[in-house]
Parts: structure tokens; sequence; C-alpha cells
């Protein structure tokens, strides 16, 4: 079984101490997200857990647990999301130099193979243009190329909550009409390959309905079997995850979070 902390909410930033304790106790609990009434129990115990995958911003709060994960036996990796957005986008966020230290100081401890850095979503507004995400990806690239193992993108999908939480910001932050982009997305993602492979990574996109190989980018699996057995050497479930959206790729897994958390 491989358990997801998480899609839903970020468990390594914000609960940490939770998960470690879920993890000393062996269990936890499921809590279907469409139908609440709907629960079960989540063996935790290692010799059950094939490998943990966890999703975050920000994975300083855990870190301090990863020597105790390590001696029980458990396998895992990090979803490790930097964007360097301005400030108004990511409010609640450390400072980026912050958030880049402690990358580097994980990639430290761990190894840079457990290590996928996630650049998205990709925004495209007045703002945050094609050409503010070339340089800023770049920039990041330089600094944190040699921590991770490869880097995932995706592009903004407008769901309500967020694009709510847009049009607070103003017209400025609002993601421009495909009309306006969509000419410039095969030369962009070109760039992105090109920019990565400089320092030595390769670029996948996350759950995108469009094929961007041509470019350099192909298409990825977050939650990938391939990158497990390779990283890992174990072999795990390659059935494709029926609860993903359509367009994702991720083997099944157990997400233990919650939305709204």
């Amino acid at each position: 079984m491989i358990i997801s902390a998480s899609r839903r909410t970020d468990i390594p930033a914000f609960y940490a101490e939770w998960f470690v304790n879920r993890i000393r106790e062996g269990f936890c609990l499921w809590v279907n997200p469409f139908n609440p009434k709907q629960a079960s129990v989540i063996n935790l115990e290692p010799e059950q857990v094939d490998l943990i995958v966890f999703w975050t911003r920000y994975p300083r709060p855990i870190m301090p647990y990863l020597k105790e994960l390590d001696g029980l036996g458990y396998r895992y990796y990090f979803h490790y999301t930097l964007t360097g957005y301005p400030r108004i986008l990511e409010p609640n966020l450390p400072d980026l130099d912050i958030c880049i230290s402690t990358l580097k100081e994980l990639a430290d401890r761990i190894g840079r193979e457990r290590i996928i850095w996630r650049y998205d979503p990709i925004l495209i507004s007045q703002v945050t243009d094609f050409a503010y995400h070339e340089r800023r990806f770049a920039e990041l690239a330089q600094e944190i190329g040699g921590c991770c193992h490869h880097v995932v993108v995706s592009f903004f999908d407008s769901y309500r909550a967020a694009a709510a939480r847009l049009r607070k910001l103003g017209p400025e932050y609002q993601p421009l009409p495909e009309e306006q982009t969509s000419d410039q997305i095969g030369d962009f993602m070109r760039h992105l390959a090109q920019t990565a492979a400089s320092f030595g990574l390769r670029v996948y996109t996350c759950a995108e309905s469009a094929d961007f190989s041509v470019y350099g980018v192909r298409p990825g699996k977050c939650i990938d079997d391939e990158y497990i057995s390779e990283v890992f050497g174990i072999e795990v479930t390659h059935q494709k995850d029926p609860n993903q959206r359509k367009a994702c790729r991720c083997v099944v897994s157990k997400d233990i979070g919650r939305y709204n958390t």
C-alpha cells in the first residue's frame, strides 16, 4: 500500500506531529472526502506500507522526525512545491530563501533522488506571464537543480475556490484566456525543458490532457511505479488510480489528508 500524505492538505508543514503520532500508533482514520459519514481505519504498520509520498510547500516541521521514520523502516519521498511567486499569491509561505535552504537541507539528509521539485501551478496572467515564468524557473533551477531528481509542471486549473481568491487580487492576476496563450505554450515548454536539462533535470507534466513530448516535456506520474522501482528497488501496484482526474496517471494510493484543513 502506498500512503499519500497528502494531496488534500500539507501534512509535513501543518500536521507533522499528528502524522508521527499516527505512525507510532500504527493506524489512522480515513474519511471519505465526498461522504464524511464513511470512514475506515488505515493500517500504518511498516510491513503494511510500501512507501509514503509526502506533498509539501515547507517540510521543515516534519524533518526532525525523518530519522525516526528511517529507523522504523519506512520508505518515502517528497513532492516539494517551490514556485517563488509574488508574496500576494503565496502570502502564508516563509521567504523564498528559507524555502530554498530548507530544500537543500532536506536533500543533504535524504538525497536528491527522493525529492521531486514541483513548479506548479503555472499561472499565466498579466503579472506572471510566460517571460516571468521563464526567468523564475531558470533562477530556481540554478539554485536547486542539484537537489532534485526531476521537476513536475502543470498549468493553473480554475477551480472555484482558487478562482475566487484570484478575483480578489485584481484583474492583473486573472488567468489570461486560452486564445491569448495557446500559440506560445509550445515554445514555453521547450524553454523549460532546455533550461532544466542545463541543470541536469528532466521535466514532466502533472495531469495535463495535452502531450508536450515533442517539446521535451513528457507526461508524468506523481505517484510513479517506475520511479519507485528505480529509486527504491521495489515493485508496487501498476494500476492507475481511478479516483483521480482523468488526465492523472498516478498509480493507486491511499490519501490520508482532509480538504479544508
